[in-house]
């Protein structure tokens, strides 16, 4: 992760090159335009990035060193959007680890990030262009062109394979256009041979900003595919759900900034699958599954709906304890950049426990791709968790609980959060909630967690071993120097889900 961004009057790209010397920074421009065949999809007030990798490979956009981040006012697409590197409102992520500091061929590329519906960069509906190269060392143009139109995601055809798309009463209402639920269903080997069955039914929720599109994935792992239509796989109607929301990922829970997820999931979508594919609600073999952010996912809906899920199966969730927010009480700690031993506060390591980036760099980070030139619509991880956790602000856009350039907390927005805080939620509501959860929570978690999640685990963990009436049978279990997710496995998920479902 890029160690910081900031305001600067010039362009970063070109200074690489050059700072070793101590030599004055370049004049940059970069000349886009917008190519007529894809101007009618063009809308205003996007975010325009372009990305610069010595790398090559893959696409800038997916594999950047560098990335600068403008919104353009008032932008024709019918002219020209010049970048100028004297432009005040530009922001970039500083240098990278690796970034060769030498004058060097660049690829650069541009992407316009336009679609309303979804915060992501890579989605349905932005603009981008070819992929260019540059020899830098000095002063220079550069011609961009946005002549693509990012289509629409397609789901694989196989006809143990059903997309599901409808259209959200709930989540329209809210946002006052049309807004629409999404998933894929992955149908058992036997399914034709049954008809009218009911099978258990597990809903995967994706890690961050996971589309519906992950049963592509699935059926084109060969191992995955053989082992699932060999007749030996356990005989489990798998749902591949949709975290699409216009600030990042939605979390599948209500909001007051994303709108009513969980209800639109629980009264809307799942109730429309479960008519498809013949599930027998009394069963009660209806479970959740997910790792990260779909860890946090699972463990919600389990907690939010109690008698809804039978039971979740959570790997390596964020932070389900803001006491532990990574390594931030966002209660009582001042900044979320600094820790209280006046050190930059970490935000990720690997599993020997050597940070790699730190909270202000994912912040600010998040900044650079954001159209307020703040993490608030970034729809990444932090613009997410505000969006999902926090309150509307005056401007109707999420409050932010982390100021986006001091890192200065809100604790007046981070007690707001509280009601998201699921340990918390366990302990205000364990004499009600107890009875509930009994036999339905599974966790795992890497005790190195590349995101310090683990920290927090070990205290709900903590929490849930004191608990009485009932006494907690969560099954929470961790592994020494395991990283995020390591032993997550869609196999090994189903296997438990069809084995719990057995003794019903």
């Amino acid at each position: 992760m890029c160690p910081m961004i900031k305001r600067v009057p010039i362009l970063f790209l070109i200074s690489l090159p050059l700072l070793l010397a101590a030599q004055e920074l370049p004049f940059l421009k970069a000349r886009v335009s917008v190519s007529p065949e894809v101007r009618p999809s063009f809308i205003q007030g996007g975010r325009l990035l372009i990305y610069f990798s010595t790398k090559m490979g893959k696409e800038p956009r997916n594999n950047s060193d560098v990335t600068i981040g403008i919104t353009p006012s008032g932008w024709n697409p019918t002219a020209t959007y010049i970048v100028d590197s004297a432009d005040k409102n530009i922001l970039h992520t500083d240098l990278a680890e690796g970034f060769v500091p030498i004058p060097h061929k660049y690829y650069y590329q541009a992407v316009y990030k336009q679609n309303i519906d979804d915060g992501q960069i890579n989605i349905p509906g932005n603009m981008v262009s070819n992929i260019d190269s540059v020899e830098i060392s000095g002063a220079v143009t550069l011609n961009l062109n946005l002549n693509k139109v990012i289509p629409a995601y397609k789901i694989v055809e196989n006809k143990f394979v059903i997309p599901v798309v409808i259209k959200s009463k709930f989540l329209s209402e809210f946002w006052g256009r049309a807004r629409d639920l999404k998933a894929s269903v992955l149908l058992p080997s036997g399914y034709f041979e049954n008809p009218g069955k009911s099978y258990p039914i597990c809903y995967h929720a994706p890690g961050l900003n996971g589309r519906y599109t992950g049963v592509n994935g699935m059926m084109a792992n060969k191992d995955f595919a053989q082992w699932w239509f060999s007749g030996d796989a356990p005989q489990v109607i798998y749902v591949f759900l949709d975290s699409q929301g216009p600030y990042g990922d939605s979390y599948q829970v209500d909001s007051e900034n994303n709108g009513p997820c969980g209800k639109a999931l629980t009264e809307e979508l799942i109730p429309e699958i479960e008519k498809m594919v013949h599930y027998n609600k009394d069963s009660h073999m209806r479970y959740l599954a997910g790792a990260s952010t779909g860890g946090w996912v699972v463990l919600g809906l389990q907690i939010f709906y109690p008698d809804f899920f039978d039971g979740a199966w959570a790997y390596s969730p964020d932070p389900v304890d803001f006491e532990h927010y990574g390594l931030i009480n966002i209660y009582s700690d001042e900044s979320a950049f600094i820790n209280r031993f006046g050190y930059l506060q970490p935000e990720s390591r690997t599993i020997y426990g050597e940070p790699k980036g730190s909270m202000q760099a994912a912040i600010l980070d998040e900044n650079v791709i954001s159209r307020s030139n703040t993490y608030v619509v970034s729809g990444e991880q932090f613009g997410a968790y505000n969006a999902v956790f926090g309150p509307k602000g005056k401007d109707g856009l999420p409050s932010l609980m982390i100021d986006p350039f001091t890192g200065k907390i809100d604790h007046q927005v981070a007690a707001q959060w509280e009601k998201y805080d699921l340990k918390k939620v366990l302990q205000k509501n364990w004499s009600t909630l107890g009875p509930k959860l009994q036999g339905k929570i599974w966790i795992w978690t890497g005790d190195m967690d590349m995101l310090y999640s683990n920290v927090a685990t070990r205290f709900l963990k903590m929490y849930l071993d004191k608990t009485e009436n009932p006494k907690s049978d969560a099954k929470i279990s961790f592994t020494s120097m395991a990283g995020h997710c390591a032993e997550w496995s869609d196999t090994a998920v189903l296997k438990m889900v069809a084995e719990k479902a057995s003794k019903k």
